[in-house]
């Protein structure tokens, strides 16, 4: 007998943050990501963005609501590009007699869901951040821009490991999805 799917128990949207020359002849481009130094922890390296909300209406509306909350900034030719679904423990506690209380029970372990989409940097101004990062920061968050380009995106520790790894076996496509003849 098959297992029943996992259920869904938190939703992210994550931006693989470009900035493209358009004046540079040999398309030459960086990633924006977020340097994450936890209190005794050594430091890796996440794209901007977070959990979706419930008065998010859509993933993407979470995603630019997320990059104005880290950044203050402003994406465009937003293109969803790569998922990553991990075990993420059920956020019920059992014991109630609700539905979700039912589904912990049933599944104690959900999944994550974690949305990348691929986009293009319009504008940022980071004196404009705010939300939790800002507010009540756990340690540091370095906005910092690294050449997009295997070298590149395999020198830091990039979290997940699985985008990393996508991202060092895309970069060209990664970058054709913002090209202008896509559609």
């Amino acid at each position: 007998m098959a297992n029943p799917p996992r259920p869904v128990v938190k939703r992210t949207a994550r931006a693989i943050l470009l900035e493209l020359d358009p004046d540079d002849a040999h398309g030459q481009a960086s990633i924006v990501l977020i340097k994450r130094t936890r209190p005794g922890s050594h430091p890796y390296w996440i794209t901007p963005g977070g959990g979706v909300e419930p008065e998010d209406r859509t993933v993407v509306e979470a995603l630019h609501r997320e990059v104005d909350e880290e950044l203050g900034g402003k994406v465009v030719d937003v293109v969803p590009v790569f998922v990553d679904t991990i075990s993420h423990p059920h956020p019920h506690a059992p014991g109630g007699n609700s539905p979700a209380d039912a589904a912990a029970l049933a599944h104690p372990h959900g999944v994550k869901v974690q949305h990348f989409f691929v986009c293009r940097l319009a504008a940022m101004d980071p004196s404009r951040r705010h939300g939790p990062e800002v507010d009540e920061p756990q340690g540091e968050y370095e906005i910092v821009r690294l050449p997009f380009t295997r070298e590149g995106v395999t020198s830091v520790n990039v979290v997940p490991p699985s985008l990393r790894a996508f991202l060092a076996a895309n970069i060209e496509g990664v970058r054709a999805m913002l090209a202008p003849d896509l559609g």
